[in-house]
């Protein structure tokens, strides 16, 4: 382009050919695209001479063959089905599949130019389920036992909230202004972006509750069996995801990552309050009900719990101390806490129910954000 005209359009080797012919031949050994960027521009003290070399030049290639060609091939593929694909009314070249690959491409691999991140981050996730499994090592069934496997319990949970939230919570922030110039030239759509994102980073936060429960279970001395092992890392793996999926809504949700960071734990403690730890269940009161619904740290928290304790028979918990009072089966802990062994499998849609709810909220987020700077 030049003066607001076409100059040319078309291929390196027609661009050569092009400009010999209008006179003004490429030097040999000289850069084309300087030499074509010199020749259109407009010289300061030269306007004229400048602007009527450039309309000479325009004029040639309006008239040229290769401008014919061009037109041609313009009004063939008007008469063709599109392949764009229109969202908030405007078009993409590529389709939704061409354009989810790349980004999923493009995400896993700057997942993998961060090895070191990666290290760190099960490194981290070793030491801290060493350090529980020796804080909480060897918990017999007895008062003090059953008091010290449910603060455990409630601490896996912690654990795995804090530490994913604060790893997914810079994710969309930090490259924002990227993705605001690139959905503006629409390279992708929204969607695209956001399951890219979302999916090259899976496989990580699969890996770290398999680590993190595959240390501390054992250490703890939680309920044996290989069917209670598996329930504790499903709980615990769809724990990470949640939480993983609150990061990505504070992200989407905020303008830049400090914002996020100051968000996001004033954000989780109402939660952490109505996981039945510090709170029993059954005195949460009336109007902050529906909140409770809303915890995975409840569903969570009551899970696990019915997985160590729903098949505790009578007589297995041991009444070492008579200054405290002592359950006598798993289920006399259960209703303690208002939990009931029945409510297993709804903890288990609950949490799916949180996932998908959190990564549709920050999907939007995300749109209304991309909107909002159309």
């Amino acid at each position: 382009m030049a003066e607001g005209r076409v100059a040319f359009l078309g291929t390196p080797s027609e661009a050569v050919d092009f400009f010999s012919y209008v006179g003004a031949q490429c030097p040999t050994n000289y850069n084309p695209a300087d030499f074509y960027v010199q020749v259109l521009a407009v010289v300061p003290g030269r306007e004229i001479e400048s602007r009527d070399r450039i309309a000479k030049i325009c004029d040639n290639f309006a008239i040229s063959k290769v401008a014919r060609d061009m037109e041609q091939l313009l009004a063939t593929k008007n008469l063709e089905k599109p392949l764009e694909q229109p969202e908030n009314g405007y078009t993409y070249k590529a389709t939704w599949f061409m354009q989810f690959r790349a980004v999923l491409w493009r995400s896993w691999l700057s997942v993998l130019k961060e090895p070191l991140l990666v290290k760190v981050r099960l490194i981290q996730t070793t030491m801290v389920a060493i350090l529980i499994g020796l804080i909480f090592l060897g918990q017999q069934l007895t008062q003090v036992g059953v008091m010290n496997i449910n603060g455990a319990i409630f601490l896996f949970l912690t654990n795995m909230t804090f530490q994913n939230v604060f790893a997914t919570i810079n994710v969309f922030t930090s490259e924002l202004p990227v993705f605001m110039r690139e959905a503006r030239s629409r390279l992708y759509r929204c969607d695209t972006y956001f399951l890219g994102k979302t999916i090259a980073e899976l496989p990580l936060f699969l890996t770290v509750p398999l680590v993190f429960t595959a240390i501390a279970y054992p250490m703890i001395g939680l309920r044996a069996g290989v069917m209670h092992f598996f329930n504790c890392l499903a709980l615990v793996t769809l724990v990470a995801n949640v939480s993983t999926s609150f990061g990505y809504l504070i992200s989407c949700a905020s303008s830049s990552t400090s914002m996020a960071l100051s968000v996001g734990p004033p954000v989780i403690i109402p939660f952490l309050l109505f996981g039945g730890f510090f709170l029993n269940s059954g005195s949460v009161p009336v109007y902050l009900k529906w909140l409770s619904y809303l915890s995975w740290f409840r569903y969570a928290n009551e899970g696990l719990l019915i997985n160590q304790w729903a098949d505790v028979e009578p007589g297995e918990i041991s009444c070492t101390s008579s200054n405290t009072t002592c359950p006598s089966s798993g289920k006399v802990i259960l209703e303690t806490l208002n939990f009931s062994a029945a409510d297993l499998p709804l903890d288990y849609v609950g949490l799916a129910i949180l996932i998908v709810s959190f990564r549709v909220l920050a999907y939007l987020a995300l749109r209304l954000r991309a909107r909002r700077k159309e």
